[in-house]
Formats: structure tokens, sequence, C-alpha cells
């Protein structure tokens, strides 16, 4: 895989393209069935990334939830979850997040030149800060990862941080789950924002799997060129 991980983007949308709604609780949109699919997929992964603005809006623990797939993971010789991993560009990061208290495994923050110095010591220990660059370059991020000994990320949003990866063409696989319904809110977060992307008309993404989910659609998207 060279000097970055296998990149596997996993998002949940509407019909028409929207990750949540404009109301103060977190729209659902998954199953209860998408959700262990969810979570065997982080167990065959070694590190999971979202980014700084999902841990402040959703607070996620980003642990592995099931047991028997925990201890599989372990009888492999690996830890049971997964390394953590987040980005932020200004460092607005609460040490009381449940990123940073919850699971053992180690906990990533890349951040850029100016903000790595303060930031590591306002988390005081809490997860390791590393300096990628000024401006934050992804490339630095993965190559990071990739020395760490993780081969496989797994990211799961926000739009911004889906945006980065599939413009930078950075992105290997898509897993986007669509669910049977409209959000039609043009205030509502979307799956990716305005960008240049190389997955276009005359690059187009490979559709490797559909998956029936109950009434959701599992598309799975081979959008890089090492597949």
């Amino acid at each position: 895989m060279g000097d970055r991980p296998y990149v596997l983007l996993s998002c949940a949308m509407s019909v028409d393209g929207y990750i949540d709604d404009a109301a103060p609780e977190r729209l659902r949109l998954s199953s209860a069935a998408d959700f262990d699919r969810v979570d065997a997929v982080r167990a065959g992964c070694d590190a999971i990334l979202v980014g700084a603005g999902t841990v402040r809006a959703d607070d996620p623990k980003l642990l592995i939830r099931s047991q028997a797939r925990r201890e599989r993971r372990a009888s492999r010789g690996l830890p049971p979850d997964l390394t953590k991993v987040t980005l932020t560009w200004s460092g607005d990061l609460d040490p009381g997040a449940r990123f940073f208290t919850t699971g053992e495994s180690p906990k990533l923050v890349y951040a850029p030149s100016g903000t790595a110095a303060e930031l590591a010591g306002r988390l005081d220990g809490l997860g390791e800060v590393v300096d990628a660059g000024e401006p934050l370059e992804l490339p630095v991020v993965l190559a990071d990862l990739s020395a760490r000994g993780v081969r496989r990320l797994m990211v799961e949003g926000g739009g911004a941080i889906h945006t980065l990866f599939l413009t930078s063409g950075l992105a290997d696989e898509l897993q986007l789950v669509v669910a049977p319904f409209f959000v039609g809110d043009p205030s509502a977060p979307r799956f990716v924002r305005s960008g240049v992307f190389p997955q276009s008309p005359e690059r187009p993404m490979r559709l490797a799997e559909i998956t029936r989910i109950g009434d959701l659609a599992l598309l799975r998207y081979l959008a890089g060129e090492r597949v």
C-alpha cells in the first residue's frame, strides 16, 4: 500500500444527500442491522478517523461494540479497539470528550504547526498531538499513520472530512448507506461540500456491491486506483 493506509469512507445519508437535519437531536439515518454491519467493518480496520467537528457535535466513543469481535481481535494479537484519530485546524477540542475518555487504544490528534503545541498542553496526555504541517496536510497524516502500523483506516466524517479525502484523491473505497426518506433542509449538513472531485463523469467510481439492509441500500464504491 505504499506510504499510506487503505482509506475506507463510511457514511449514511438521506436520498437527497443529507447526513443530519437541523434539529437539536441527531437524526437517525441507519438501523440496528446497519449499525452492526458498521461495527463489523470497524473490527476489520486498524484506526478510525473523524473530524473535530464530529467530536464536538456527536461526542462519539468510536469503539467496537460487539464483545465477540473485540475478543476475536485480541485472539489475533490486535488491540480490542481501534486507534482513534481526529483532525483539527482550530484546536477546539474538549478534553472531556468521549473520544479521549473511552477506550484503551491510542488517541491521535493531528493539528497544524501553529495549533499543535498549545493543544498538546491542554490535552495533558489524554491524546498524542501530532504536528501535521502548516497548513495541515493530509498526506502527512496518512504517512504518519502508516509509520505507526495502520494499514486500513476507516473515515466516518463529517462532511468536511469526507470532502477533503475525496477531493484530495486519497479515498480508496466508499461505503454509502442511503436511507429511504428526504430531509430537504438547505441548512442541514450534507454528505459532501462543494469541491473539485477527481471522481468525475470522466473518471467515475466503480460500483463493487449493492446490498439491501431492510429499507436501506448499501452502495460500495471503489474510488481509487489501489484496489
